[in-house]
């Protein structure tokens, strides 16, 4: 796994004659350029000596000083004085007014102590001179003399003035810090804003030029700035620190580095990064993120990136998942018992635990958060191979190196593996290492759950024979039987050791070990193999024996490695997106990518199962399947149709189930539930808990029908995107006519308006659940369902029309259609009721206009998150169901969904009129009153400001929308499962908002519109039949077409005669 090091030269220089690959550098002040960064320590120092004695002696508490590595560096270092002052005191729970400007210094206010600071540092600059770094000064001279530019980017405020007694103004092309800061209103570190700044002065791309920083609040500012390459510059020996946050290599002293290195990375060096996610140490506040993100899988099993080491240790939440193994157990809440189902979490195959002997507690390997200070984690997402380093030492210097990697295969989605390796740095080492397989996990992955019953899993057999163990476990309800077998191998130095393995059986785990003695330099290397089979009630197999006959018959770790390799490239050669200009989107986008196929990949053609909202990787939302496929499978149907088409199997199969629903609801036809599992029966929360206030809720989104109608638009966008006929006939029509007849029935004609209503439903928004003070829930003529259900009627009769009569005639038959129903439809189709105000404005719901308005302004100031306002709201006693706030786009997502031009055919064949611009408008009207307290609400609204023109804005919350995962940006969430529907959105919304890809008359066209740091954006796609390579650029584009080879061909088959 390659390594960055403070001064990795391994790799061999090339030498570029000619124009280099980057434009541009951007220094940093203090630590990089001058040796003023030692002299602000001094100066804070003294600042909060000063202060924290004083309060020390006038409240009688301790005297804690301020020190370097505990203070400094992570709360004041690089950010801009009154920041820095504000963070300090914040993590010793002082809070003090601001102040104003003017503050005399020492004044108890941030802006007196950021005064006296910079009094005491002038004092110290006065007698003690500027150091200069001669090396940062040679290196600047290189870059001009190669014809680089060079800005400086700089938090103080002193900036101009250590310049100038450094005799050192004129080397820099720009200069922005503290005081044009201040002047511009830019952010301070960790917002690129300086940086990126001083790139536009210097008339250059950040994706082209370098920052160099030595503090972690800058490199960050460098990463999230999108620069082609982040340099960190190590002088605290703080390199891990600095590659934790951002930097792509740290050094102790720019000398360390060469031009052509730099050079080197932007030829070749940003396109490899662009196919991996690195993590560098360890933080137990992360890590279910990092485990989230790190995630393997195949589309029948993932398994979260949990450490092999960590075993049930807090900090993490080791996961394996598999796709459609659910059980239901029932918990008391507030004294009532209620059931929930939930994706099971499987056994843990990944136990392997490292003990050097007579260390006691001390040996085990992994028992302390301190053991991951030196660690380095990397996924690859060609291979999909998750690699590990990790540095073991004590006090008297390094004693082990282990290195591991992973797959879980996507050749055999039975098959999964780690080799791990431990290599001796010190004299005879002996240890123990151990291997194992654990069923004693449980569904503790989301905190919010922590009341509810979570022990799923009933061991059913374990046992181990010579150097292969296995577990069977089957789950308590549902009665799901996962079986798993693993086979070891152990070698030194790459030879292979014939081992007799000690085993350990338990009640719910299996073990094998070894005791081996290794000397410095040696290698022990232990593979294990595994298989995982899952069986459902219903079915004879014996998963047991066929697990045990995969690992027996495996070729081994580099064999199975290497086959699971060559499939995620044949994947990869389907749906990669290319772009170039931006570091950021193609990792983020690749990322999504990535997670998407590890949910549902080709596998899942032989799987009857749904995609979850939070895919295969953690238990958030329960692993339940939502409406977010209207998100997901346009994704698939334009580079994997079988998979869209098993995802609408996987609906189709509980077609029952949801006629069941309507009928209960005294409806006719089918309605999909809002939460489905395993059998397709409503499996929404009956409560659920705000963890604002404490309290459970009764949940009522189970109102939320138009799920429904996404079933519909995705049948009849599968059907467009790939003329599968066959499957329409067979399997859509059944689905879509049932959904019709379900609206059809929901639609209760109103005399007094000659409109017909929609009652007892809620819209995408979940903050308005019920009318204010209403003891029930239920919204009447929620706006997006009334348009959608108008739409999709009309959609399903065009459906019709495209079969010849004999065939329209046959399903006509089997479905008990007649001209009469489809008639109805017409009708209804045509006088749904609208809530829209005389302005052109769409009411979200009838009675939204009297709702009250929310000063969102107020609670900015209060709150640093108001996604879920609903929450904030209710710890205040109050009902989001009272204001004019919502959580997502409702009344706006006919225009994402069907466009604006179908939207307003829509309305006007409601018999509605609105303005020209009703588009704008109601854009406008809705955004101002959003909170985003979901992932998909900034994907949402990013393509409709695209299309309405407000680039900037929709750039702005399409690159929000594109890392919301990647950063976690609900502070949290993603911890407990990514969010396919944000991921598969943002993939799209490249092909359709920048690209321009549409279909025009059954043909798809492009028309590109990047954003303007994008240089080309490249992707292939599937359509009907045809593969088209689409290469987007500045200005121009090209797409070529080829016919599919018959043994390329996927599920869409054609109509049959």
């Amino acid at each position: 796994m390659p390594k960055k090091t403070n001064s990795d030269k391994s790799h061999p220089v090339k030498s570029y004659p000619g124009k280099l690959n980057f434009d541009a550098v951007i220094f940093d002040l203090d630590g990089v350029v001058t040796q003023t960064a030692a002299v602000h320590f001094q100066a804070w120092k003294q600042l909060f000596d000063e202060y924290l004695s004083q309060r020390a002696a006038k409240s009688g508490v301790s005297f804690d000083d301020f020190t370097e590595d505990r203070d400094y560096l992570p709360y004041v270092d690089g950010k801009p004085r009154h920041a820095g002052i504000e963070s300090f005191l914040a993590s010793r729970g002082i809070d003090l007014p601001l102040g104003s400007p003017g503050d005399s210094a020492g004044t108890r206010t941030i802006h007196g102590l950021g005064n006296r600071k910079n009094r005491i540092f002038h004092d110290l600059i006065t007698h003690q001179g500027v150091g200069i770094y001669a090396s940062t000064i040679a290196f600047i001279g290189e870059l001009k003399k190669r014809g680089v530019r060079i800005g400086m980017a700089s938090s103080s405020r002193n900036c101009e003035m250590i310049l100038k007694r450094s005799n050192l103004g004129g080397l820099f092309e720009v200069r922005v810090d503290g005081t044009v800061s201040a002047r511009l209103g830019l952010k301070g570190k960790p917002a690129p804003d300086i940086f990126t700044t001083a790139c536009e002065q210097l008339g250059v791309l950040p994706g082209r030029s370098v920052v160099v920083e030595d503090a972690a609040s800058g490199v960050k500012a460098g990463e999230s700035g999108d620069f082609g390459f982040v340099l960190g510059v190590a002088r605290q020996n703080n390199g891990q620190e600095l590659l934790a946050h951002g930097a792509d290599r740290a050094v102790r002293d720019v000398s360390e580095i060469t031009i052509d290195e730099i050079d080197q990375w932007f030829a070749e060096g940003i396109r490899e990064d662009g196919w991996k996610l690195h993590y560098y140490g360890f933080s137990p506040e992360t890590e279910k993120l990092r485990e989230s993100l790190l995630t393997l899988g195949n589309g029948y099993l993932a398994t979260r990136g949990a450490m092999e080491e960590t075993g049930r240790r807090p900090a993490g939440c080791p996961g394996t998942y598999m796709a459609g193994v659910y059980n239901a157990l029932s918990s008391r809440i507030q004294g009532e018992t209620i059931t929930n189902e939930d994706m099971v979490n499987c056994p843990n195959w990944l136990p392997i635990s490292v003990v050097i002997d007579n260390d006691g507690n001390d040996g085990v390997v992994g028992a302390r958060d301190s053991d991951f200070n030196r660690l380095h984690r990397e996924l690859s997402f060609r291979t999909g191979v998750l690699s590990k380093r990790l540095l073991m030492g004590d006090p008297f210097g390094d004693r082990l190196e282990i290195v591991s990697q992973r797959f879980v295969g996507m050749h055999n989605p039975h098959m999964a593996g780690i080799r791990y390796t431990i290599t001796c740095l010190r004299p005879e080492t002996r240890l123990t290492l151990r291997a194992g397989l654990d069923g004693g996990v449980k569904n503790q992955g989301v905190r919010r759950y922590a009341g509810l019953a979570d022990g799923h899993l009933m061991t059913d057999g374990v046992g181990a024979d010579d150097n292969i163990m296995y577990l069977r476990s089957k789950t308590s309800a549902s009665g799901i039987t996962i079986s798993q077998a693993a086979k070891l191998q152990l070698s030194i130095n790459g030879n292979p050791v014939p081992v007799k393995f000690d085993s350990e059986i338990q009640e719910d785990a299996v073990c094998l070990s070894t005791r081996q003695t290794l000397n410095a330099g040696e290698s022990l290397t232990l593979d294990k193999v595994v298989s995982i089979h899952k069986t459902e009630r219903s079915e004879t197999k014996d998963g047991l024996s066929e697990a045990m006959r995969d690992v027996e018959s495996s070729k081994g770790f580099d064999s199975e490695r290497e086959m699971s390799a060559w499939s995620w490239k044949r994947i990869w050669d389907r749906c990669d997106v290319r772009i170039t200009g931006s570091r950021l989107a193609q990792k983020a986008i690749r990322l999504n990518i990535f997670h998407l196929m590890c949910t549902a990949s080709p596998h899942n053609r032989e799987i009857d199962a749904g995609i979850p909202a939070r895919g295969l990787h953690g238990e958030a939302y329960r692993g339940h399947i939502f409406w977010d496929e209207l998100f997901i499978l346009p994704f698939y149907c334009l580079s994997f149709p079988e998979i869209a088409k098993s995802a609408l199997l996987y609906r189709y199969r509980r077609l029952p189930a949801a006629r069941k629903i309507a009928s209960d609801t005294g409806g006719a036809g089918a309605v999909y539930p809002w939460q489905s599992g395993s059998t397709g029966e409503e499996v929404t929360q009956a409560v659920h808990l705000n963890p604002l206030t404490g309290q459970w809720r009764k949940d009522g989104s189970y109102l939320q029908r138009h799920v429904s109608l996404a079933v519909a638009f995705n049948v009849g966008l599968y059907v467009d995107y790939t003329g599968d006929m066959a499957f329409l006939e067979k399997y859509g029509m059944e689905m879509v006519i049932e959904i019709c007849r379900y609206w059809a029935q929901a639609a209760v004609y109103n005399p007094s308006s000659g409109r017909y209503d929609i009652s007892d439903v809620m819209g995408p928004d979940e903050f308005h659940e019920r009318y204010p003070g209403a003891e029930t829930g239920g919204l009447k003529n929620n706006s997006y369902t009334n348009i959608m259900t108008a739409w999709m009627f009309d959609k399903v009769i065009r459906l019709l029309d495209h079969f010849p009569q004999q065939h329209r005639a046959k399903i006509c038959g089997r479905h008990k259609l007649s001209d009469h129903e489809v008639s109805e439809w017409k009708t209804i189709g045509s006088k749904l009721a609208l809530p829209i105000s005389a302005e052109g404005i769409i009411g979200q719901f009838d009675g939204y206009f009297d709702l009250e308005e929310l000063d969102l302004g107020a609670y900015a100031e209060k709150y640093t998150d108001m996604g879920r306002m609903d929450r904030i709201l209710n710890s205040e006693g109050r009902s989001a169901d009272q204001y004019k706030i919502g959580k997502q786009a409702d009344a706006l997502m006919p225009f994402y969904c069907i466009g604006e031009q179908e939207t307003r055919r829509i309305i006007e064949q409601l018999g509605y009129v609105v303005p020209d611009d009703f588009f704008r408008m109601n854009f406008e009207y809705y955004y101002g009153r959003t909170s985003h307290g979901s992932t998909l609400s900034k994907l949402v609204h990013a393509r409709l400001a695209h299309m309405m023109g407000k680039k900037k804005l929709g750039f702005k919350l399409y690159l929000e929308a594109l890392t919301s995962d990647l950063r976690d940006v609900q502070g949290g969430t993603t911890g407990e499962g990514i969010h396919t529907g944000v991921m598969a959105g943002s993939v799209l919304a490249a092909m359709w908002s920048y690209a321009g890809l549409d279909v025009k008359n059954g043909e798809p066209i492009v028309d590109p519109d990047l954003p303007d740091r994008w240089e080309q954006l490249e992707f292939d796609v599937l359509f009907r039949g045809r593969s088209y390579n689409i290469c987007a650029r500045q200005g121009t584009f090209s797409m070529e077409g080829r016919r599919i080879k018959n043994t390329e061909k996927l599920s869409p088959e054609p109509f049959p005669e």
